[in-house]
């Protein structure tokens, strides 16, 4: 099962600096997903009594998905190519992963083949669609794309979260916000728990456009201006939350509990629409219908298009 390469394709030398950096990101997402594991969790009698690190080892893993140590030894070192699916399926199933981190396993030791780099494009938001969220009445909602970017939203948007449009388009993207803008700490009551959500859908972002220059600008200037950032980023966990719910403090309407949904766009590339809303009846629920009784000074229909794509 291990459909082990040779000797001589385990070597880096010629290899692009992208390749190099993908293959070490697999490493790193193997160790620490490893590290959260104990032989009891995966049915194996403990080899030794002491560890000098958490988890399982590497023999241990290695027994349980079926491959041969130093198979999976160069793979975690970042030496293995040419993985066949079969043992990514064995690895994610030793490993307990979840679907999205299994995808993004695949994602990282499988990377789609870019036959020709695609040309640049704005991520445009069709006009269809900001005429749907403007009819969202009493229903904050916007359009977000790759890299967390803030592409289109509408007045209770606007009143709920703040006015974006008053920003400079570089900075209207949710990673930046709550890392690098203080009042994001305000704003959500469990900031912690917005922040790992942030870096998480960053790192499938990561996983599924490696080559993305923007996406690695933007996780290099909040890994140097952010400690929080960079101890999350270091953790490599992934999920993805297509729903929940956020407490929020509004400086006008007071504390928010609200339900949030994450629609995906198949036909807009990377695109997301997030809308919120609050249960009937509730004092959330009046809270909206304050803000939107007062309204927004802000709506999308003026600001200037979005920063094209990487």
């Amino acid at each position: 099962m291990d459909h082990e390469p040779g000797p001589g394709s385990t070597t880096g030398r010629h290899e692009p600096e992208a390749v190099l950096h993908r293959r070490a990101e697999l490493g790193e997402f193997l160790r620490t997903r490893r590290a959260r594991l104990t032989p009891e969790d995966v049915g194996v009698p403990r080899l030794g009594r002491y560890r000098r690190v958490p988890g399982l080892r590497r023999e241990e893993l290695a027994q349980v998905a079926g491959v041969s140590v130093a198979y999976y030894t160069r793979l975690e070192q970042g030496h293995g190519r040419n993985v066949s699916a079969e043992v990514l399926d064995a690895i994610a199933r030793a490993l307990r992963l979840t679907d999205a981190e299994h995808a993004h396993l695949t994602h990282l030791a499988k990377p789609q083949r870019n036959r020709r780099r695609a040309p640049v494009r704005s991520q445009r938001v069709r006009p269809a669609l900001r005429q749907l969220i403007d009819t969202l009445e009493g229903v904050p909602a916007y359009v977000v794309g790759r890299r967390s970017d803030i592409l289109a939203w509408n007045r209770m948007a606007a009143s709920l979260f703040g006015d974006w449009g008053r920003i400079p388009a570089r900075e209207r993207n949710w990673a930046r916000m709550v890392f690098l803008r203080p009042e994001s700490r305000d704003l959500f009551v469990e900031w912690d728990a917005k922040a790992a959500d942030m870096v998480s859908f960053l790192r499938l972002e990561a996983g599924r456009h490696a080559d993305d220059p923007e996406l690695a600008a933007l996780v290099g200037e909040l890994s140097v201006h952010s400690d929080e950032f960079r101890r999350l980023w270091a953790e490599h966990d992934v999920k993805e939350k297509g729903h929940g719910v956020k407490r929020l403090l509004h400086p006008l309407v007071g504390e928010l509990t609200l339900s949030f949904e994450t629609l995906v766009l198949p036909d807009d590339a990377d695109q997301y629409l997030v809308t919120y809303h609050a249960e009937p009846g509730s004092s959330s629920a009046d809270g909206l219908r304050l803000l939107g009784s007062w309204g927004a000074d802000a709506a999308h229909l003026d600001v200037p298009e979005s920063r094209p794509e990487g």
